[in-house]
């Protein structure tokens, strides 16, 4: 007597119920589940730093002063703006970065909707260009290659 074929449907019926068991779970997680690097949102850190700036705040270049400077940083400025507000807050974030020119770290402006004031991070976050910039650099040594190539005769 050969039991093997008795045994093989309660095989696929636990496959079959493990990969619903998985969709299901999959599909309750929800878009909180997703990872932020597919949502199209910038990956940030713990800010080191944080300033505000109000009213009795000190300038932006003076609290940058205080920092300690760190290639890897970067200076994220947040502006916000209600209805018709959008190029004073533009206004404002130029502002605050042109302070910041003489601190050596990558500038970031974010400009989003809402109310409040404008603030400065300083933190460890990716630049998000980079891969852009490693791509100029790759196309800069091709021109020059080829621009050699044909300097010669």
């Amino acid at each position: 007597m050969i039991l093997r074929a008795a045994s093989g449907w309660q095989t696929i019926l636990a496959d079959l119920s493990l990969i619903l068991f998985m969709v299901t779970g999959a599909a309750l997680g929800g878009p909180e589940s997703i990872p932020a690097r597919t949502q199209g949102v910038s990956e940030r850190s713990e800010p080191l730093a944080f300033y505000e700036s109000s009213e009795g705040a000190p300038p932006l270049s003076d609290w940058l002063a205080a920092q300690s400077p760190d290639p890897r940083q970067i200076l994220t400025i947040t502006t916000k703006y209600d209805e018709g507000g959008l190029e004073a807050a533009l206004v404002d974030a130029d502002r605050l970065s042109r302070e910041a020119a003489a601190f050596p770290v990558p500038v970031r402006i974010v400009v989003e909707p809402g109310t409040g004031n404008i603030s400065a991070v300083l933190s460890f976050d990716a630049p998000a260009g980079m891969a852009h910039a490693l791509q100029d650099v790759a196309k800069a040594g091709r021109t020059a290659a080829a621009t050699r190539k044909e300097a010669v005769p």
